[in-house]
């Protein structure tokens, strides 16, 4: 008892206690099938369950990372700084650890709005910050509420050594909703297209290159020159990556620094880029509705379809 108050004490400094969870596993939720068998994720044959989404780390001293392959979105989003920090959707797959587990932003709200009641395992937020997170449709996962959902890697310095195992996370979660659609749709590739090999996307002090694997049906992730792997499952290669431009501007909130918090836009509409196939598809994404799903569609007004598997959305500055 008394270590569990201690670990949720010192969780509001993100620097957690090790060790202070029950020996034994909880009860985990087994996976329902989806109406269609099919995940509206990735649009494979999946056993879709509870929704975890888990805000990541992506500095250089956070990689390689651990469970990103098992994803079945990866959302990636800039923070201060102009560096990135990655949002992962998880419900097909639950690996059994993910990390390194770092805080939420204000976007992470409205961006998980679609997925219903989604559990978001985060490491905290600033103190202005929580009332917001507490009053929107999330299970709130932490060191502080379920400290037996997290570990400590003794193999990295804090803070880039936070673990949330995934099945202990979500079994803290009751509410967590299963998997619904979020506007994706999966196919045949459309017509046309650019034939490319690779697409860089920059941010201010992050960029990724998308390299086209045809022997791996997907697209290696490089991120600042590197490639980008997973410690449990080997390089990134998702089927699918949306390069979607959208306005980022300053939010009410800043960092520990004292440096203003972006905020990315994921309503509205705008143009994207569709990589599928070792091809390159412009786009439209629209999103009217807050509590909505965003749609994706070709110049002329066709739903593009996405080639099944993992998918990529980079929140890229329009």
């Amino acid at each position: 008892m008394l270590t569990a108050l201690l670990c949720a004490v010192t969780a509001a400094g993100l620097y957690g206690c090790t060790g202070s969870g029950p020996t034994d596993p909880p009860p985990t939720r087994t996976p329902t099938s989806a109406p269609s068998g099919v995940s509206p994720f990735t649009g494979l044959p999946a056993r879709t369950g509870p929704v975890l989404a888990v805000k990541i780390d992506n500095v250089a001293a956070a990689r390689p990372h651990t469970g990103l392959g098992a994803a079945d979105l990866v959302y990636v989003e800039q923070v201060e700084g102009g560096v990135t920090r990655l949002l992962a959707v998880y419900s097909s797959r639950l690996p059994d650890s993910v990390g390194p587990v770092r805080s939420a932003r204000e976007s992470d709200i409205s961006l998980l709005r679609p997925f219903g009641h989604p559990a978001l395992a985060y490491s905290g937020a600033q103190r202005a910050l929580n009332p917001l997170l507490e009053s929107a449709p999330l299970d709130l996962v932490s060191e502080s509420t379920a400290p037996g959902a997290f570990r400590r890697s003794p193999d990295r310095p804090a803070p880039h050594n936070l673990y949330v195992r995934p099945a202990r996370a979500l079994a803290a979660a009751p509410d967590a909703s299963d998997a619904r659609p979020i506007g994706l749709r999966f196919g045949p590739a459309p017509a046309g297209g650019t034939a490319t090999t690779a697409e860089t996307v920059r941010f201010p002090a992050a960029r990724y290159t998308f390299t086209w694997s045809a022997a791996g049906h997907g697209w290696r992730v490089a991120i600042d020159g590197r490639g980008a792997t997973s410690t449990d499952s080997g390089p990134l290669v998702p089927a699918t990556v949306v390069v979607q431009r959208v306005t980022i501007r300053s939010s009410a909130f800043h960092d520990v620094n004292g440096a203003v918090s972006p905020y990315t836009e994921t309503t509205g509409s705008g143009t994207a880029t569709v990589l599928r196939d070792g091809r390159a598809y412009e786009a439209r994404w629209s999103r009217p509705d807050p509590a909505g799903g965003t749609t994706f569609t070709t110049p002329d007004g066709s739903p593009l379809a996405f080639a099944p598997g993992q998918v990529w959305i980079v929140l890229a500055p329009r």
